[in-house]
């Protein structure tokens, strides 16, 4: 059986999601298949994309796929695009009606596998805190989204960290155009050249 369709099949987090807000069953949604060009490290998927089983199938999708100048087409081409969040369920409401963190459980349980089926790909994209923290090691952690964000050059080609892109960073946009007038466009290059 493909690796997708164990990470599909799981349940470990059942329990954990029943108890949520939300009261969810676990509804994984792994997006790879080996030989992507770009790899999307993102949190873990929104209660729209539990919904439909789509990754990125909300406003948030939009706004990045615009950071990364592809269309959906392109950017749902596993065999260009890989998107590994650092847990593939919807984590769930807290009790304030906000996201809950990706449990570790996820990619304990599964990150090292779906990189090495993924293989080597010239291009990560770090997409908010976690996955960052997870990528870049202690660094990250230390420094926060916003200053490892602003130090992307010491990371670029290879490598991108990127602010999450839901409505709730429009704020963060606003106080840092550095990232649209700097760093994006040499991401929409980066990207091109790399698909």
């Amino acid at each position: 059986m493909p690796l997708t369709d164990d990470i599909r099949a799981c349940r470990l987090c059942a329990p954990r999601f029943a108890a949520t807000a939300s009261r969810h069953a676990p509804r994984p949604v792994p997006w790879f298949e080996p030989g992507a060009r770009v790899l999307i490290v993102g949190q873990a998927p929104g209660m729209r994309v539990h919904e439909t089983g789509i990754p990125f199938n909300d406003r948030s999708g939009d706004r990045l796929r615009d950071w990364l100048g592809v269309d959906r087409e392109t950017f749902y081409d596993t065999a260009r695009i890989a998107i590994l969040p650092m847990a593939f369920c919807f984590p769930g409401y807290d009790a304030k009606g906000g996201d809950l963190p990706p449990p570790a459980i996820c990619a304990e349980t599964w990150r090292d596998a779906a990189l090495a089926q993924i293989g080597p790909v010239p291009l990560t994209l770090l997409v908010g805190g976690y996955s960052q923290r997870w990528h870049l090691g202690p660094a990250a952690k230390r420094a926060g989204v916003t200053r490892t964000v602003a130090g992307w050059r010491d990371h670029a080609p290879g490598v991108f960290p990127l602010p999450h892109p839901s409505w709730r960073n429009t704020g963060w946009l606003k106080k840092n155009p550095w990232f649209e007038a700097e760093l994006l466009p040499v991401l929409r290059t980066r990207v091109k050249e790399v698909l």
